[in-house]
């Protein structure tokens, strides 16, 4: 005997659910792939009978109930697909809710985590994007080094960074002056890239004058410039401000 394809597949389906309702028949409780294959035969018998497509699907949101799956299984199977051929035709019968609807804290559930609180900002401060186009600043960025046309009291963001959710971002619009509150870099406190000012530990002995210097010279809007005459000893200077990931100034949002 020559079957297609569909055909074995029918079969396979049709075996798979007597085990299952042999099984149920002893009093067992039924796990995944057997109450889905009890399920989907049982709209395709209903559509063998002559039900109509509406019929075979209440038919198999019935056939089960919870107290006849194994724990876990209502979560796992909160829906299911087979085509079955009505006296119409091929139709696909989709199944919602087969063996009732699922626990909210059954084994396999999704469970929601606690609400993460946004820190508390120790610093707030007002900047003002000089430039002709839209920076964007990322929530861990060392906020002291973004965008040098970027105008605000660049000494007090000295380690800092927006306290803002992570992964997110502040835009800062063409001539807007915008409040941005401020959290302290937590973790190590070191900083390696941004902008190239620190490039090592921030709380290391005169880093933030260091970077305040270069940041000047650099040419940084908000940086206070070098006293005359300091005498801190020698300095390397940046030949200037370098591109990072997490603040831009061709009005891309970075």
């Amino acid at each position: 005997m020559r079957l297609t394809p569909t055909e074995r597949d029918r079969l396979l389906l049709f075996s798979a659910a007597e085990l299952a309702r042999a099984r149920r028949s002893r009093g067992l409780r039924l796990n995944v792939p057997e109450a889905t294959a009890l399920i989907a035969d049982t709209v395709c018998e209903a559509a063998r009978d002559g039900a109509r497509l509406a019929e075979a699907i209440s038919a198999a949101q019935t056939v089960l109930g919870p107290d006849d799956v194994l724990p876990g299984v209502a979560e796992v199977i909160t829906e299911v697909n087979v085509e079955a051929v009505f006296e119409d035709g091929s139709r696909l019968a989709v199944v919602p809710e087969p063996i009732g609807a699922a626990t909210v804290d059954g084994p396999g559930a999704v469970l929601p985590g606690p609400a993460s609180a946004e820190p508390e900002p120790e610093v707030t401060l007002t900047v003002r994007n000089t430039a002709s186009v839209p920076v964007s600043v990322t929530s861990h960025f060392h906020f002291f080094e973004a965008n040098p046309r970027l105008d605000f009291d660049r000494a007090a963001a000295y380690g800092m960074r927006l306290a803002v959710p992570a992964g997110s971002s502040r835009r800062f619009g063409p001539g807007e002056s915008v409040r941005a509150p401020l959290v302290p870099i937590g973790g190590e406190r070191v900083a390696i890239g941004f902008a190239g000012l620190v490039d090592g530990p921030l709380d290391a002995p005169g880093a933030r004058e260091e970077a305040l210097r270069r940041a000047a010279a650099c040419g940084y809007l908000g940086a206070p410039a070098p006293q005359e005459g300091s005498q801190d000893g020698p300095h390397t200077t940046p030949s200037g401000p370098r591109t990072t990931p997490g603040t831009t100034t061709d009005g891309s949002e970075g």
